[in-house]
Parts: C-alpha cells; structure tokens; sequence
C-alpha cells in the first residue's frame, strides 16, 4: 500500500469572527441585543447586523462583525466534493488570529444563529463538544498553524498578489499534498503583514475583487478536478 496522502488544508483567514471585544459590552445596541437573546454580551459573537452602532468607533470596523462570510464559506467547503472524498481539512483563522480546525466529518448548522452559537461556544469553551472535538480551538495562531503543517506550498489568494489562472497556479495531476490554500474571509480590505508571512506565495486569480465564497468555490472545483474527483 501507498503512503497515507494528506489533505489540501483550505484556510478561511482572518475571518471577521471575534467575541464582542470588552471595550463594548456596555453599549446599548450590544447589552438589549444580548439580553433579546437571553445571553452575557461577553459570550456573543460581534455582528455588524445588531452592533453597528456600537462598531462605529472600533478600529477596523470595516474588517470586522461578518461572521456570516465565515458561515457561508464554511458550508461551501465542508458540502465540497474534496471533502466528501476526505480530501479537504478545513481551519477557520479568525481577524484576532484564533484557528478553529473543523473536523471533516462535521454537520455545520445551515442556520446562520446556529452557527453562531457553535463559534461562541468553541470560543469560550476550546471544544464542540468537549468530547467529540468537531470544532477545537488549536493552540497558537496561524504561524503556528502553518508550522504544524509542515507544508510545501501555502497559496495566499489576494487582488494584491501576482495575475495568474487556477489552472496554472495548480496545474492538471499535480500533487497537492502538503498544500494549504489562504482566502479570506472578511468584507473589505487586504491581508495583514502576518498572514502574508505565513504564506509562501500570493496569488490574483481575478482582475478585480470577488467576494470570498466565489473565489472559494472556484478553488474547491479546481482543486476537485486535479484529484481526478467526479
């Protein structure tokens, strides 16, 4: 028998995923917000939906609150033909640089709060759930998340990096062990100066800014058809 072959690892970087940060859990918009849904403001997750007001003064803002692009692209990727065939590892690196790995096997709520609810849990908590682990907080960030992986290649997607075509940024038959994928996972903006250290190489697939499920897409029917995956 052949080696055991590693999946591709798709990284869903700095998504705009956080706990409220201290400095607003006393505001009106997050304290009748959390207190709707019967719950600490400490324990809620930031969303520009409910807490805009509260997010006007907050640095980044604009970077920040959309756990729901998370939500979408984590669907995208764990309902992938990549994953049903066990080639997919998906980890979702938060704008405060927490890397939650997903296990493969993992049912994500298709309901947005749900979902919510699971990344408040595992943010407090570490596991979901404690026993099982389908969704852990892994120890460091991505630095380190990249160091445990010991990977060839770790492909940062970005309009600022070098023009290309998925076709030729992963060629037909062309082995994809040891490969991590970076795209990010928030609304606007680029990458910061650590995420880009992390990665081996930058790549444009596009001549202007897509939204980060289309490029996810994309990648994940690319990435199916280099397997050899029907």
């Amino acid at each position: 028998m052949g080696a055991k072959r590693e999946p591709v690892t798709m990284v869903l970087a700095e998504a705009a995923v956080e706990l409220v940060p201290r400095s607003l859990r006393s505001h009106p918009s997050v304290v009748s917000n959390a207190q709707r849904q019967g719950r600490d403001p400490a324990r809620v997750l930031l969303d520009s939906s409910f807490h805009h007001r509260a997010m006007r003064g907050l640095a980044d803002a604009e970077r920040r609150g959309r756990p729901d692009i998370a939500h979408f692209c984590a669907l995208l990727a764990q309902g992938s033909r990549l994953n049903a065939a066990g080639r997919l590892r998906l980890l979702i690196h938060t704008c405060n640089d927490v890397v939650i790995s997903v296990k493969p096997e993992t049912r994500l709520p298709r309901v947005y709060d749900r979902f919510k609810g699971l990344v408040e849990q595992v943010l407090v908590e570490g596991a979901v759930p404690k026993d099982e682990r389908f969704l852990l907080v892994e120890e460091g960030g991505i630095k380190e998340a990249v160091a445990r992986g010991a990977f060839k290649r770790v492909v940062l997607l970005t309009p600022s990096g070098k023009r290309t075509t998925l076709a030729k940024l992963f060629p037909a038959k062309s082995k994809l062990d040891a490969t991590a994928v970076l795209i990010g996972a928030f609304a606007h903006g680029d990458f910061t100066e650590a995420t880009r250290k992390a990665a081996t190489e930058a790549a444009s697939v596009a001549d202007e800014p897509l939204e980060a499920w289309s490029v996810e897409g994309e990648v994940l029917h690319r990435l199916a058809d280099v397997e050899g995956l029907k």
